[in-house]
């Protein structure tokens, strides 16, 4: 059925209700797992309603889950999803139906499979293209184990543009692994699917056949039923049209509609009769059954919950201000190019799309690739920009190294979600990205204190020679006014930006990094009305180059020095506060406040802030103790 609202009351299910395991939904005739997946989608548009979270791929891939999980005896066989944006039928058939309206939320269920909390989620994800590889391994555990089991990777044609997913392929046909790969193919990613790859597979819809199975497990060459054919030719799979799967050494069968879930099932259970690497090719719809998610799927990707009331906040998203910021720069300097992997809207990068369309290059999900395509581009005379998310610039490490800062290259970094991003859990926070930064040579890592400033540090980023980041949280800024003129930041260079009871002796000095300022001034206020004790607070603005002059200046007058970060403590921007202090042979008691060494599950980013003490009252708590420690051994 196609629905056109997000049901607020929970939707009658008498066959869901029964399977609290996927043995339950096995026990149903074949002919009811169509209402199984009706009564699914139903309970799915009602839980992420209630929740919020991702929404169009899950609506997407219902009739698929129902089929897998009926025609494989999972957990034993193994299903391996990739990203994991597609997971919420699979933990709602797995046992976790009624917790699924909690899911992100803190407590609640991971927003995506982790292996802690099911052993039906047989790989923890979140990063896109890994599925083939961790398919493959168990594949082969499995093999050397000498343990009977089907092992089944599901992924989307958004994620088969990472080389990573090639090179599994390529090596499970090296092995001859045992290995079923199910290539989802909506046309979509987060945004939609670009590049040769995604040209490759509507060729194969386009050429009016497809590769069947029977009943015993032989392949079949048919005339796709969309085109009102009958005929059917018998032949093996490799005398169907050449395609990139055969030509690697897949055993290819498709494409098939992927809301049928009958047909899914035959197929399933017939190539399960066959050994060695087969692809299964299904084309679905992402929010499918959902008519305004059907109709805007980049729009429906994720939804917020239905009672969440529209905030009034004025403050725009950092994201934009970055949008705005690559317009402007780009209006005044025709060497800007600007490049994304697949994060076009996530980044603000639309109207820039929109307005440069022959400077703007989405390269797909391919990360390792956005970043030496810059080196390359910056090679040649080229300003590019490169906009990515934090979590996701860990995949392009080796490139960053190597591509860019080895050679020195020209190369700006617009670092989005950096710090704790809150719902999407552990596998998104840009915790790390400091610490694998600063360790590199010719870097420059600047973090804003708000949206305004951010928007000078791009520019100031931008006219550094060389390899320069700014790393900026996730949602929207501090609401103040942003100045349209584009300034230079001097580099390397800290600012005083709070002092309270400057006519104590003893001095507090709270050196505060990007996103940790503004909660700074107020625990740095709240600390001097209650204690006898000069505090000042330091936008520090540069991770690297430190501002040592400062930290030189203020030391002849500090008592306590308090670093603070969104950002893990170890090897993060307090630990380079604490490698100049020893160098300088600056001998002063030291409070590093930031990140513990530990994952954070899922919870609202104030949530996750208050956790980490990284709020306003957590960071004078954590002060106050270690002042008041310093005073007693006075």
């Amino acid at each position: 059925m196609l629905y056109t609202e997000i049901p607020t009351l929970r939707p009658v299910t008498p066959l869901l209700d029964e399977i609290n395991a996927p043995q339950h939904l096995r026990q149903l005739e074949q002919s009811q797992l169509a209402q199984v997946a009706d009564e699914l989608r139903q309970y799915i548009l009602y839980a992420a309603g209630q929740s919020g979270g991702h929404f169009g791929a899950n609506l997407g891939v219902i009739e698929l889950t129902v089929a897998l999980h009926f025609s494989f005896n999972t957990p034993q066989d193994r299903l391996v999803w990739d990203v994991g944006h597609q997971a919420y039928p699979h933990k709602v058939l797995t046992g976790r139906r009624e917790q699924l309206t909690t899911i992100r939320a803190k407590d609640g269920l991971a927003a995506f499979p982790t292996r802690e909390e099911s052993e039906f989620d047989t790989f923890g994800v979140g990063h896109s293209s890994t599925a083939i590889s961790a398919g493959l391994g168990m594949a082969l555990a499995s093999r050397y184990q000498k343990q009977d089991r089907d092992v089944v990777a599901i992924v989307g044609d958004g994620a088969m543009t990472a080389g990573m997913a090639f090179e599994a392929m390529n090596d499970a046909v090296a092995h001859d692994a045992d290995l079923i790969v199910v290539l989802n193919d909506n046309d979509m990613s987060i945004s939609c699917s670009t590049g040769g790859f995604a040209k490759h597979l509507a060729a194969i819809w386009e050429q009016g056949q497809f590769v069947n199975i029977d009943e015993q497990g032989e392949a079949f060459i048919q005339d796709h039923p969309e085109w009102g054919y009958n005929s059917r030719l018998h032949a093996s799979a490799t005398d169907a049209a050449d395609n990139l799967f055969k030509a690697i050494g897949f055993d290819y069968f498709g494409p098939f509609d992927g809301h049928d879930v009958e047909q899914l099932v035959q197929v399933f259970n017939a190539l399960k009769k066959r050994k060695g690497p087969r692809l299964i090719h299904i084309y679905t719809k992402k929010g499918k059954g959902f008519a305004p998610a059907e109709a805007e799927q980049i729009k429906y990707h994720a939804i917020s919950k239905i009672s969440a009331k529209a905030s009034s906040a004025k403050a725009p998203k950092y994201s934009d201000v970055f949008g705005q910021w690559l317009c402007d720069e780009a209006a005044q300097d025709s060497r800007l190019v600007a490049i994304t992997p697949a994060m076009c809207e996530g980044s603000g990068m639309v109207e820039f799309a929109q307005d440069y369309p022959e400077r703007y290059f989405d390269v797909a999900i391919a990360e390792q690739h956005a970043v030496t395509l810059a080196a390359g581009m910056a090679c040649e005379g080229l300003k590019p920009v490169v906009a990515i998310y934090s979590t996701f610039l860990q995949r392009g490490y080796d490139q960053l190294i190597h591509d860019v800062a080895l050679q020195n290259l020209d190369v700006t970094f617009g670092i989005d979600r950096a710090g704790l991003v809150g719902e999407d859990g552990p596998t998104h926070a840009g915790a790390y990205d400091y610490a694998y930064m600063r360790t590199v040579p010719n870097m420059v890592i600047m973090a804003p204190k708000d949206e305004n400033e951010c928007r000078q540090m791009l520019h100031t980023a931008y006219l550094y020679n060389g390899p320069a980041a700014v790393r900026y949280p996730r949602g929207v800024g501090l609401g103040v006014e942003i100045q349209a003129q584009l300034t230079e930041i001097p580099m390397g260079k800290a600012e005083i930006v709070a002092s309270f009871n400057e006519q104590y002796e003893e001095h507090i000095s709270l050196l505060a990094f990007g996103s940790r300022v503004g909660v700074a001034i107020v625990a740095a206020e709240n600390l001097a009305q209650k204690h006898d004790v000069a505090v000042k607070v330091v936008n520090m603005r540069f991770v690297k180059p430190l501002d040592e002059k400062i930290l030189s200046e203020l030391a002849e007058h500090t008592s306590l020095f308090v670093t603070v970060e969104e950002h893990a403590v170890m090897a993060g921007a307090g630990s380079a506060v604490n490698e100049y202090l020893a160098h300088a042979q600056i001998l002063k008691p030291i409070l590093n406040l930031g990140l513990a060494d530990n994952f954070m599950a899922q919870a609202s980013h104030e949530q996750m802030l208050q956790e980490s003490g990284l709020d306003a009252e957590g960071i004078q708590h954590s002060i106050e103790k270690v002042w008041l420690k310093l005073l007693q051994t006075a």
